[in-house]
């Protein structure tokens, strides 16, 4: 339960623990109930158990809570906020413990089924039926309705007190008459008489009602529909594994440096700019800085990336990765909520949370469904009578149309399919912000691709080494980067970089000079070197040879940058450095295309080197020397064509067209305002992991919609069947029961999904 600050519309979220719910129409009255106050805009969501409400200054927490239980349903109200709060256990799991601790549901099934286990065996099977076996059948029916059916009596009592009906009421209802009947019949009519034999079939039979009894249909019914309870809330809790695993993966105490010394504290009592100890095999307290050592780290926990990251001083750590290897020492620059961590946390929450329109929909027929099915059983009861002038025939009818009907699968389908989605998701590095979300990656045609960051590594690399005769390319490299490494400048530190891992250690020059726009100058080993462009050269009076002015050109065709070096008078080679396309961009830009996607190119560089990106990872369509205010103009034009366009960024001047874009794809290695402007954010800086996010939302709303089809499907079939005289209610019970469970099973199908191939170390 959270509690954020008021937005620019001072409006106040709030997030509430619902309890007491049974069903879709007990959701879809509480956000009746809380929509219908000043100011309020409110979201109930039965599989999480959770309310998301949206308030104004008029209106207090107290108010939502008092409104929920004027609705017969209990609320809790967040607690002070707290700089890390301990994670909440999950709703589902209050109704279905982990094995070893003790659960009053899980009770009350085994015992229900002990006890109408023997009952139905006996009306089943007439060749069993002994002398006054029905007494024993009473005796044992009785406490399985009346006891192990209490939750539901009370749930409708509850109900009926508010004006109100649910799926309880339905149950309630079925499985008291079928009792109540059978004491009359047992009592009153010729039920009771010893010799009575009783048979059974799976449809409506007409018969004497004073010697007819359902106990197997009551007793039979309350223990299927316990039995699907239980199943549907321990597979509810399978569905928000994902995000429990999330939650729990923090350290939970960290070793800080203070006072010279190392001091054990628990992490909630971090603060920025606190320098901590990570021995191999611990967990990163906190989002930070490498200050001291090297290691590896595995953050395959939050990134699904299946091969441990290398890490040295100055390179960034995420909270809740594993130190693999050496000894680190870590600078904490982010801490509590505002961790990588807590940050994807919040957004499979929030996705877990939505609702998208499909669901919405079916909200609104729950909502109605019980009070047109308590309709529709009265009038199966009046037609049967008055055609067939069989009260027992009539009855049985009318209990089954009370016992069939199955809210609940509509009101599980969306949400359990989104839990299980997102918290998947979560797992291989890919978070959903919402249901919404999904209903664009089915209509996406279009996506753009920003180059920097995405398609490419965004950093330059040194890329191509040209010596001239009579020069070794390592005695190039290694003057060349000793000049270059004391400068600034990108291209210098590519070409410092590659020369370091090249050739080793470099020597520092002397009389070392920066030429604005030009190129560096130094000393290096008794050289007077020269590394830049070709009017630095000339100005020393230094002309290239043909064969490198040739390669330079070529290479500058090619979209590269090219720098000349030369050294005591005489041009001794060329360089050439480039944003290197990041391995998997090829692979990546092919699986988009068998999604159905066309992959535009969008970037700010001159064509010639866009031409040579795309010409290395298969795009045909090129949007080029466009400034970043620019590239929502892009989208808006690409829209207007007609198309349905995704895009795929990282940076600031990505954000607005991620917003604009019917589909956001934000790189999670870029910046903050990339990933709250997308829809979708990739944690791993991998361009396939795009392609798998699409997938993963087709193959979730797919799911999705399997689940309504079905839901839909089953009521509209079961209901007609019953009222004709087909299901025999004890039959009408299971098939109620196990269609919810149908519902979250093939939901949780989604914990299978897989990203298309191994990730391997992005460059």
């Amino acid at each position: 339960m959270t509690i954020t600050a008021p937005d620019a519309g001072h409006q106040t979220r709030v997030e509430l623990a619902i309890g007491g719910m049974t069903c879709a129409s007990c959701a879809a009255r509480i956000e009746k109930k809380l929509n219908r106050l000043d100011g309020v805009t409110a979201t109930v969501n039965f599989a999480t158990e959770k309310a998301q409400v949206s308030y104004g200054s008029g209106v207090e927490v107290a108010d939502l809570i008092a409104t929920v239980i004027k609705t017969g349903y209990t609320a809790e109200e967040p607690p002070p906020a707290e700089p890390e709060p301990e994670p909440a256990p999950d709703s589902a799991e209050t109704t279905a413990p982990a094995p070893g601790r003790h659960d009053p549901l899980r009770h009350r099934v085994l015992v229900s089924l002990a006890l109408s286990l023997p009952v139905v065996v006996l009306a089943m099977v007439p060749s069993l039926q002994f002398d006054n076996w029905q007494w024993l059948s009473l005796t044992l029916a009785a406490p399985v309705v009346v006891w192990g059916g209490a939750p539901f009596h009370k749930a409708a009592w509850t109900n009926a007190r508010h004006g109100a009906a649910t799926m309880d009421t339905l149950v309630s209802l079925g499985t008291l008459a079928a009792l109540g009947w059978s004491l009359w019949a047992l009592f009153f009519g010729d039920a009771g008489m010893t010799g009575m034999r009783h048979g059974f079939d799976l449809t409506v039979t007409r018969a004497g009602g004073s010697s007819s009894i359902y106990l197997e249909a009551a007793a039979g019914v309350t223990t299927f529909i316990l039995i699907g309870r239980y199943l549907e809330a321990k597979s509810k809790r399978r569905a928000g594994a994902a995000l429990r695993a999330l939650l729990e993966l923090g350290a939970k105490d960290v070793a800080v440096l203070r006072g010279g010394g190392e001091v054990r504290i628990p992490v909630r009592d971090l603060a920025v700019g606190d320098r901590f100890v990570v021995r191999p095999g611990e967990k990163i307290a906190t989002d930070g800085t490498v200050v001291e050592g090297s290691s590896a780290v595995d953050a395959s926990m939050l990134t699904g990336e299946s091969v441990p990251v290398d890490v040295a001083v100055g390179d960034t750590v995420a909270g809740a990765t594993v130190n693999t290897a050496g000894r680190v020492v870590v600078e904490a620059t982010r801490v509590g909520a505002d961790t990588q961590l807590s940050r994807m946390t919040r957004l499979v929450e929030d996705a877990q949370n939505g609702k998208a329109e499909v669901q919405r929909i079916a909200d609104r027929i729950s909502a109605v469904f019980v009070p047109i099915v308590l309709l529709i059983a009265v009038g199966t009861l009046l037609a049967w009578w008055l055609t067939t002038n069989d009260a027992t025939a009539a009855f049985t009818a009318a209990v089954a149309v009370l016992i069939i009907a199955c809210p609940c699968a509509l009101g599980l389908a969306t949400p359990t399919a989104l839990m299980v989605g997102t918290g998947r998701g979560a797992q291989l590095g890919i978070l959903i912000k919402g249901p919404e979300v999904l209903e664009s990656t089915r209509r996406v045609d279009t996506v753009v691709l920003d180059k920097t960051g995405t398609v490419t590594t965004g950093r330059m690399r040194l890329h191509q080494i040209i010596p001239a005769q009579r020069t070794g390319e390592d005695e190039l490299l290694r003057l060349a980067g000793a000049v270059e490494h004391a400068s600034e400048h990108p291209i210098a530190r590519a070409i410092a970089d590659g020369a370091a891992e090249r050739t080793g250690t470099l020597p520092a020059p002397e009389s070392f000079a920066s030429e604005p726009g030009l190129g560096v100058r130094g000393v290096v080993d008794g050289h007077a070197v020269l590394v830049g462009r070709d009017t630095l050269l000339a100005q020393w009076s230094i002309e290239l040879p043909e064969d490198l002015a040739t390669a330079k050109a070529a290479a500058e065709a090619e979209g590269h940058t090219a720098v000349a070096v030369a050294w005591d008078g005489h041009a001794r080679g060329v360089l050439t450095v480039a944003d290197a396309v990041k391995e998997t961009s090829a692979e990546a830009v092919t699986r988009l295309r068998a999604l159905g996607l066309t992959p535009v190119l969008l970037t700010g560089d001159n064509r010639r080197v866009a031409e040579s990106v795309a010409r290395e990872v298969g795009i045909d369509e090129i949007i080029a020397g466009v400034l970043p205010q620019d590239k929502v103009d892009v989208v808006k034009r690409l829209q207007d064509e007609g198309r349905t366009v995704a895009m795929v960024g990282d940076g600031v001047n990505d954000a607005a067209a991620l917003a604009t874009a019917d589909l956001g794809l934000a790189m999670g290695t870029g910046t903050d305002a990339a990933i709250e402007a997308g829809d979708l954010t990739l944690v791993r800086g991998d361009l396939r992991v795009a392609a798998d996010a699409i997938r993963l939302a087709r193959r979730t709303l797919a799911i999705i919609k399997g689940n309504l089809f079905w839901a839909f499907a089953y009521n509209i079939a079961a209901l007609p069947l019953a009222a004709a005289g087909l299901l025999n209610p004890m039959i009408a019970g299971a098939a109620m029961a196990f269609s919810s469970v149908f519902v979250v099973s093939n939901s949780l199908r989604l914990r299978s999904f897989t990203a298309s191939t191994v990730s391997t170390k992005s460059p």
